[in-house]
């Protein structure tokens, strides 16, 4: 795999982890999401935690786990690309 391709692929991840964790500290200030930052970041983001929710059990109260386990499983992804 060329060097190109890995850095993009370790930036995009990178960037898509740091788009989760804004959305976390946004939904701490703003739950709804509003504003243009807020749909940003709900928007991006949710078609990724989705899929996830279907598989977390129901258990956790009002807390949602599913965005440490997207950040875990991009984290994962990411430490793939960098010692393949």
């Amino acid at each position: 795999m060329s060097q190109f391709i890995v850095v993009f692929i370790q930036l995009f991840f990178t960037v898509l982890w740091l788009v989760v964790v804004a959305r976390i500290l946004i939904g701490w200030v703003n739950p709804t999401y509003q504003g243009p930052v807020g749909r940003f970041l709900f928007e991006t983001t949710e078609p990724l935690l989705t899929p996830i929710r279907r598989f977390m059990p129901k258990t956790t109260g009002t807390f949602d786990f599913s965005p440490l386990v997207l950040l875990l499983i991009l984290g994962f992804i990411v430490q793939l690309v960098i010692f393949r």
